[in-house]
């Protein structure tokens, strides 16, 4: 633990000792840790709110494979992190270049497919009015509604997009099954006239709750956003941190784990031909992380892109990533954020694989091990890895392209996570 990395709300050293503390005294105290109250948690009036649900937009798609609406209604499914009494929605059209207008927007419990239970559907309204149109460029946040939910619930939000829409901001890989409507305004129906189903989710960013709890952002690239995951089952990493929490912490109060991975991201670099990759970790960080409702800790697993993208022969430097894996602790703790690190898997066997990219992985987790940058440091690769050719990941892990794990890797990732020092730092 380095002493110099500061927390907004305590002096340099204090901040220092702070998590020394956590660190050192965790091993023999998890048994019966006891968590500090936080300032912004003890707030638990009406208007403190803490993300549930959150994913990482990005856009605008290439030209000619956006997806093109006109009059019609998206129900997105998300599933809680927390319960909650009152519950409010995210949207996005920070990608976008013109104004979106929604028509009508509704929140309820999902029983299955694109249905609801019936007496749970709640209508939206933004300032009062039953519609918005929200500029490009921008969020915009919903007013709150009265809906009692348990954790781990499923939820359906429902938008009416009232004329032609090219769908902009977007997060393509939902693992998630999404439902667009034929024609009309369906968000207070019970079941919706299914045109067809998507895999991404449109427009919606965060579904925030009024149950005080740390909120830990899980931020990264398609390893956290959860390529080789079965769709509709919620085993990505974070999925499976989120139900240890659960768990394992649940008489210590609840955990919330919000994921901002986007397949493709970077932690340095973006590239003008992959807009779904979004832009690079550091140039997100404000608004997939910082914006995030709540957010007391991030968990940060990022690195192979840069990596795996960069030239075969001369791969991204050592000191270059340093310097932003560096960037992302002392920006973090300038808002009072707790930073846990995480080493980079392995992708021997992967197309793109060659000697000198591994070279370049290994230096980077040597950095990670050594350098005491994060507040607390979990060795996925030594969790992934096969004993007997540590380049390759397991192959009871392998969801097949030797990159991406499968669901039982996701969860050997998270049970790996060291959850107490991780709630701990959350709860500061």
């Amino acid at each position: 633990m380095t002493s110099q990395a500061s927390r907004a709300s305590l002096s340099n050293d204090a901040a220092s000792r702070g998590r020394r503390r956590v660190l050192a005294g965790l091993p023999a105290l998890a048994g019966a840790l006891a968590f500090p109250a936080s300032p912004a948690l003890a707030q638990s009036g009406r208007g403190q709110w803490y993300a549930s649900w959150g994913c990482a937009p990005s856009g605008p798609p290439p030209s000619g494979s956006a997806l093109t609406l006109n009059g019609q209604t998206l129900r997105l499914v998300v599933r809680t992190g927390i319960g909650a009494g009152r519950l409010r929605i995210r949207l996005s059209n920070e990608m976008g270049s013109a104004p979106l207008r929604i028509g009508a927007a509704s929140i309820a419990l999902r029983s299955s497919a694109a249905t609801v239970y019936a007496g749970t559907s709640r209508a939206l309204s933004f300032g009062g009015r039953p519609t918005i149109t929200i500029p490009a460029g921008t969020p915009a946040l919903s007013d709150p509604v009265d809906l009692s939910v348990g954790p781990f619930a499923d939820l359906a939000v429902s938008l009416y997009l009232p004329g032609p829409v090219t769908v902009s901001t977007i997060h393509t890989n939902a693992y998630q099954a999404n439902y667009l409507s034929s024609s009309g305004n369906h968000t207070a129906s019970t079941s919706l006239p299914v045109q067809r189903t998507l895999g991404s989710w449109p427009f919606l960013a965060e579904v925030d709750s009024d149950r005080a709890a740390p909120v830990i952002v899980a931020a990264g690239d398609s390893l956290t956003d959860g390529i080789g995951s079965t769709t509709n089952t919620n085993r990505r990493w974070p999925d499976w941190l989120a139900r240890r929490f659960q768990a394992e912490l649940s008489g210590r109060g609840p955990f919330a784990v919000v994921n901002r991975g986007l397949s493709g991201n970077r932690l340095l670099l973006d590239d003008a031909s992959m807009p779904l990759a979004g832009r690079d970790l550091l140039e997100r960080f404000d608004r997939d992380v910082l914006a995030t409702a709540g957010v007391r800790a991030l968990a940060v697993l990022i690195g192979m892109n840069d990596i795996l993208f960069s030239p075969a022969s001369s791969p991204v430097p050592l000191e270059d990533m340093a310097g932003g894996y560096r960037q992302l602790v002392e920006r973090a703790h300038a808002r009072g954020i707790a930073v846990m690190g995480a080493t980079l898997p392995p992708f021997g066997g992967n197309v793109y694989f060659n000697p000198r990219r591994e070279a370049a992985r290994q230096d980077i987790n040597a950095w990670l091990r050594s350098s005491g940058a994060f507040d607390l440091l979990t060795d996925f690769d030594l969790v992934l890895r096969d004993p007997q050719a540590p380049e390759r990941l397991r192959s009871s892990y392998d969801y097949g392209d030797h990159l991406h794990p499968n669901d039982a890797g996701y969860q050997a990732m998270a049970a790996s996570v060291p959850l107490a020092q991780l709630g701990a730092l959350a709860a500061e």
